[in-house]
């Protein structure tokens, strides 16, 4: 190999800069490496025959790139390098830079992200990825405290205040270490960890520079010779043994002293209860389990520290402000922001323990949760003068009540004198007055207002007023909230001087008769995984489902009632309307039954209910109302079924009784599920068990029939677990594609159901025949989820009428842009087309354009006027007769499908549908066939081929539709805005409440009967009596009922 001359010949620039002296060039430019690689393993630490070999290595040969130069005397370039360029050294470094972060990184993976430390320190080398998922060891824990947290950063960031996020590979180690792990275990587990973090503070990480910490530290990390046994330690050992134990004297003695200050400062002798006190000798670990351990004393309001010690809440928040933030027990670190209150289990052991009453000459013994209460009891009877009787022997006293009359007159003889007194002297002589009032004053003293007011009211010679269910159903109807009502009832009061309206405690009195959990019932059989208790209320719509840290609708808002409660308080609403029907059909009042009750069950979406303030974005909030209407009762007689009850306005609100409210969106398949499951368990389990109801005195027994029609399209296709209405498979009701459906208008038949939805669900779940997507697609008939309930295949009335007037409206563009001439027009003319149509509509028929097809649109579009107006825009007649003539059939059509009793409203138009329908399918298909030809709308095929046999069957379409239930959607808004309060919890409680007392065909007649005095003229006389007050209640309860 050739030599290069010395470095004080003529150089090239190149080598010249930027580094003058040749000792620095190499140094810059070549890192002494061994022959060796370096284990991955090992890159932290470097052998100490590695270290020698590079200290020789400076004396003797350079290494770089598998060339080895020799080192002289004097530094010697090799010729071939000095030919190198300057994009050959820039290389040479980038690659130099890039194995030296490579470095660091490795380094890096061998460090704790946390403390720091190197996993070479735990024995078995346990790591945990940072940025993972928690071990099942972990979850399983937070599973148990009902944490939500799932991955590690969430931990940490909670933890340690770290957040690991935003780590970069290069700057950040990945991984952290197993002493970090048992402190996050320590912080979520109730055992003892012995588990310490080894910084004061969490490391900060750095990018790599020249004097990077991690590589020196990983550089110089060479294992010290191992040191020879001193013989002269076991002296030493000797003198600091024993000097350790007269440390160990010492600090006993300073705990002692230490509790001793931590005693004075907290100074709670006076306001904590002594251990002494406990009435049961108890074991002396329990005690010190339930006392402080700062004061000795019985726990008050405890809290527990992050070392799992129990203190006071006032003694350790004083201690840690004059000691210092830690635990006085261990002396772990404790800040006031780690305090938790303790566990409710150990609370109401803790109120359980008896203790001994401190006051002298009171020996009796108290629960420590009731002890407050009887102390201040102590305290009102020192303040008081204590009227106390001599007994001057004879029988023992009696009782006031219990003594005759001229006993009571003798023992009450010097109080009658002082009031005597006191009347003469202050109300004139009025003793009753003075008597009534002290009287009233003592009921409303011991709370008992509905007496008081009765009192009030007799002592007025006024009577009581309204009966509470007239005032509760005024209040109901006309929406008024607590406040409003508390207002005009004292309003009324005090410009009238009679209490006309009944107080807010009356009214919450008469409306719990009303509610569901006040009647007893009995299923015969029990029904299955539903309690036995009859006195359940509104609940939780999550009741029952495992709650978990991965449980989808824990932050779901829902209420209901329970199903078969729900229906005994409708039945029991009913009472009279069903022994009116016995007698109206000569039927004793004495029959048990069985009565057959057939209901309509509905749900639908009520779309955004948010409450929008300010100009600012509306964040939407969804909600979803399930309810059901009884349709008709009837019994068995003989061998005939009697119809004793018949809904005749099965679509109002009035009738529609709602069973849960949730704040959910109807698309959400898991939250709907989740909160509608246990409502079909109860149903289903209702079908094969008879209810044992006491009515009119008499043991009657129910049987139900359930019938899932109200529900729209879109929320069939979900519960039924079939296709978005988009799908290849146009219809809910049979198998008919869109282009099948299109091709064959009218005859079609019914052949979904819910037991073949759920066979198909299983073929497509387990798919047995090893088909295609596609093939296993035709074979299931566009089933794609597990149906949950079950519907019966019909028609909703009220989105078919607004589904076909929207597409009417589509039609009327069609014709003014003349598509059938021309069906390839462009957007911005279909745009046009529909500008012109809004303008006309808006100035011929005062219809303003809107963004979404409503049913007050859809009605106002669907007249024969309407047409007439859109011809006007029209130029061809031949279209003008065809538009006519379809709208004219439709209208025909639309009554059948939209009354309640079509064989008795519109028994005509029923005989001519099925021309009707093939007539309007035959115009579709010819002079509209640029917009029918190969497919169909869904509710132009269900109205053309399913409407005559659903009719059939039923009986109706509009009287089993869901338009009772969309007609609540404003009542929701109207109690919601009634009943607003803080917590969405509460007000979705209040709004379900008075929902249901909304529907109440008992407040419905009082509120009828008043309604028809009021349009009367009747006024109430301020002089009538209390019998006239009774004579008006009694009318108001047999007035005959009018429509509400």
């Amino acid at each position: 190999m050739e030599m290069l001359p010395p470095p004080s010949m003529n150089l090239p620039e190149e080598i010249q800069h930027p580094y003058t002296k040749f000792s620095e060039w190499k140094f810059k430019l070549f890192k002494v490496r061994s022959f060796e690689k370096t284990p991955p393993g090992d890159s932290q630490v470097v052998n100490k025959d590695k270290a020698e070999e590079a200290s020789s290595l400076d004396k003797g040969n350079v290494v770089h790139m598998d060339i080895v130069i020799p080192v002289m005397d004097k530094p010697v370039v090799v010729q071939a390098e000095l030919k190198g360029t300057k994009q050959t050294l820039e290389k040479d470094a980038n690659n130099l830079k890039m194995q030296d972060n490579a470095t660091h990184q490795a380094n890096l993976e061998a460090l704790c992200r946390i403390c720091g430390v190197s996993f070479k320190t735990d024995r078995y080398r346990r790591s945990y990825p940072v940025h993972g998922p928690v071990d099942n060891e972990t979850q399983g824990l937070l599973r148990k405290k009902e944490k939500k947290a799932t991955s590690w950063p969430d931990l940490i960031a909670k933890i340690f205040k770290i957040d690991v996020r935003g780590d970069i590979d290069t700057i950040h180690p990945t991984r952290f270490c197993h002493n970090c792990w048992s402190i996050i275990q320590r912080k979520f587990s109730s055992s003892p960890y012995e588990v310490y973090f080894p910084r004061n503070s969490t490391m900060e990480w750095q990018p790599h520079s020249p004097n990077c910490d991690v590589c020196l530290t990983s550089c110089q990390g060479i294992k010290r010779k191992k040191q020879l046994p001193n013989l002269q330690l076991a002296k030493r050992l000797k003198i600091i043994a024993e000097r350790a134990r007269k440390n160990r004297c010492g600090k006993n003695q300073g705990k002692l002293n230490n509790k001793n200050l931590m005693k004075k400062i907290t100074n709670c002798k006076k306001i904590h209860l002594s251990t002494k006190l406990l009435a049961v000798d108890y074991p002396v670990d329990f005690i010190k389990a339930i006392s402080c351990q700062i004061c000795d004393h019985i726990l008050s309001d405890p809290v527990e520290t992050t070392c799992r010690h129990l203190f006071c809440r006032t003694c350790i928040l004083k201690c840690l402000k004059v000691m210092g933030s830690y635990c006085p027990s261990c002396l772990y670190p404790c800040f006031p922001t780690d305090l938790v209150t303790s566990v409710r289990s150990f609370l109401n052991i803790l109120d359980s323990l008896t203790l001994r009453c401190p006051v002298k000459e009171c020996d009796e013994e108290i629960l420590l949760g009731k002890y407050g209460q009887h102390l201040s009891s102590h305290k009102e009877m020192e303040g008081k003068e204590i009227y106390t009787h001599i007994n001057k022997g004879g029988r023992p006293r009696q009782h006031l009540l219990s003594l005759t009359r001229r006993a009571q007159k003798h023992r009450l003889r010097e109080l009658k004198l002082q009031v005597k007194t006191f009347a003469e002297k202050e109300e004139g002589g009025d003793i009753k007055a003075v008597c009534m009032t002290l009287f009233l004053l003592a009921l409303r003293a011991k709370n008992e207002h509905r007496q008081a007011d009765e009192l009030e009211a007799i002592m007025q010679g006024r009577g009581s007023g309204l009966h509470p269910a007239v005032c509760l159903a005024i209040r109901v109807n006309t929406f008024l909230s607590c406040s409003q009502y508390h207002k005009m009832y004292r309003t009324v009061k005090a410009v009238t001087g009679r209490q006309i309206f009944q107080p807010l405690h009356a009214l919450r009195t008469a409306e719990k008769a009303l509610l569901p959990g006040y009647h007893p019932f009995e299923w015969k059989p029990p029904l299955k995984n539903v309690s036995a208790s009859t006195e359940v209320g509104i609940i939780d719509g999550l009741s029952g489902l495992p709650h978990s840290v991965d449980d989808y609708p824990i932050d779901t808002i829902a209420k209901r009632f329970r199903y078969d409660a729900a229906l005994v308080s409708t039945l029991m609403d009913m009472e009279e309307d069903i022994l009116e029907g016995m007698k109206a059909h000569d039927l004793d009042d004495y029959l048990n039954g069985p009565f057959t009750v057939v209901v309509k069950e509905s749900c639908d979406g009520m779309g955004d209910v948010s409450e929008k303030h300010g100009c600012g974005p509306a964040v939407p909030e969804k909600a979803v109302r399930f309810s059901f209407t009884v349709m008709t009762i009837t019994i068995t007689h003989g061998n005939a079924n009697v119809r004793i009850f018949e809904e005749v306005k099965p679509n109002s609100e009035l009738c529609c009784k709602p069973l849960c409210l949730m704040l959910a969106d109807e698309s959400d398949h898991e939250t709907l599920t989740a909160i509608l499951s246990p409502l079909i368990a109860e149903r289903e389990a209702m079908k094969n068990s008879v209810l044992l109801l006491e009515m009119g005195g008499i043991l009657r027994t129910f049987k139900f029939i359930f019938r899932g029609t109200g529900y729209d399209e879109k929320l069939v296709r979900e519960v039924e677990g079939l296709e978005a209405s988009g799908s290849t498979y146009i219809c809910t009701l049979c198998d008919a594609t869109r282009l099948e459906a299109s091709q064959n208008l009218v005859f079609h038949s019914i052949t979904r159901s819910h037991a073949e939805n759920l066979e198909r669900y299983e073929v497509w779940r387990s798919n047995p025949y090893h088909e295609s997507v596609d093939e296993l697609r035709d074979r299931v008939k566009g089933v794609s989820a597990k149906p949950f309930i079950e519907t019966v295949p019909s028609i909703d009335a009220l989105h078919c009428d607004i589904g076909n007037a929207a597409e009417f409206y589509k039609i009327f563009q069609f014709e003014i842009g003349e598509v059938y001439k021309n069906p390839d027009a462009s957007k911005e003319e279909r745009k046009r087309w529909q500008s012109a149509l809004d303008k006309h509509l808006r100035k011929k028929m005062n219809l303003k354009p809107i963004m979404r097809m409503n049913g007050n649109f859809a009605r106002k579009l669907m007249t024969k006027e309407t047409v007439e107006a859109v011809c006007e825009l029209i130029q061809c007649e031949e279209r003008h007769e065809a538009l006519k003539e379809l709208m004219d059939l439709y209208l025909k059509m639309k009554p059948v499908w939209r009354s309640s009793c079509p064989a008795k409203e519109c028994p005509e138009l029923l005989c001519q549908y099925s021309f009707n329908s093939q007539r309007f399918a035959e115009l579709l298909s010819t002079k509209f066939q640029y917009r029918y030809e190969g497919k169909i709308t869904n509710y132009f095929h269900k109205t053309l081929a399913h409407v005559p046999e659903i009719i059939e069957r039923d009986g109706s379409i509009g009287a089993w539709a869901s338009e009772g239930n969309e007609s609540g959607n404003k009542l929701f808004r109207r109690f919601r805005k009634m009943n607003a309060r803080q917590s969405k919890c509460y007000e979705m409680e209040d709004v379900l409440k008075h929902h249901w007392l909304y529907t109440s065909k008992y407040l419905q007649k009082f509120m009828n009967a008043h309604k028809t005095l009021k349009s009367q003229g009747f006024t109430v006389d301020p002089e009538y009596s209390l019998e006239d007050s009774l004579e008006l209640e009694d009318s108001l309860e047999t007035k005959n009922s009018m429509e509400f």
